[in-house]
């Protein structure tokens, strides 16, 4: 297993870190994870330990910095009355760009196009929800971790190819961040739309907890069937 950092000037527009898949000249499955605001590449990449290693997973890093090894797809901004406000535009542009990521990876590795898999965290999950339902033949799969859909980055496919995305979906109910109630109603986009999906709620914060981290895994697990 070959784990290393990898630059911006290899084709992809993220700075990322890879682990290859231990797969010799098979296609592998392909997981692309996308960090929360604040974080960077190497939180969610911490998982790739337990993620079975005929996978080959790609962790992004958000190119605005906003503090100490910090960083972001777009901006966030609150006013005196703590209302928030964001970079719409930005944000497009980086959903855009984790297309562009998906695409290249293709071109760069040795990748199973039926078995591709999105997880986001947070401001992450925002941006993969976005990613598989504007762009769904690019992605089969998707883990969206203390998310919500946001309809002003979502501009919603065909209907006939939603029917082959599957959503696991997560949500700490004691979330101070981003509301549990606010994630829990933008659901009704998928179910608006016929999307296969599962929602679990856990009693915790703005975070992962275990049985949270235990029940992606074995859904995952499910979903990304090793070819072997």
């Amino acid at each position: 297993m070959e784990i290393r950092f990898r630059l911006m000037n290899n084709k992809l527009p993220f700075y990322h870190l890879v682990r290859k898949s231990n797969l010799e000249n098979i296609p592998s499955p392909l997981l692309i994870m996308v960090h929360g605001y604040g974080s960077n590449e190497k939180d969610l990449f911490s998982f790739s330990r337990a993620i079975p290693e005929h996978i080959t997973i790609i962790s992004l890093r958000g190119d605005i910095e906003i503090q100490n090894n910090g960083y972001a797809w777009y901006n966030i901004s609150l006013d005196f009355n703590g209302n928030k406000s964001y970079d719409i535009k930005k944000a497009h542009e980086s959903r855009d760009k984790i297309v562009k990521c998906i695409d290249q990876c293709k071109e760069m590795y040795n990748i199973d196009n039926k078995n591709i898999t999105l997880m986001g965290f947070s401001q992450g999950s925002m941006l993969v929800n976005a990613v598989a339902l504007s762009f769904p033949e690019k992605v089969n799969n998707i883990i969206s971790l203390s998310g919500a859909f946001d309809p002003n980055i979502i501009e919603i496919s065909e209907i006939k190819s939603l029917k082959k995305l599957s959503f696991y979906v997560s949500h700490g109910t004691q979330d101070e961040i981003l509301p549990f109630e606010l994630s829990k109603q933008s659901l009704k986009i998928l179910d608006q739309n016929d999307v296969n999906y599962i929602f679990e709620e856990y009693p915790i914060g703005h975070g992962v907890s275990p049985d949270n981290f235990k029940s992606m895994l074995k859904w995952m697990n499910e979903k990304i069937n090793s070819p072997l």
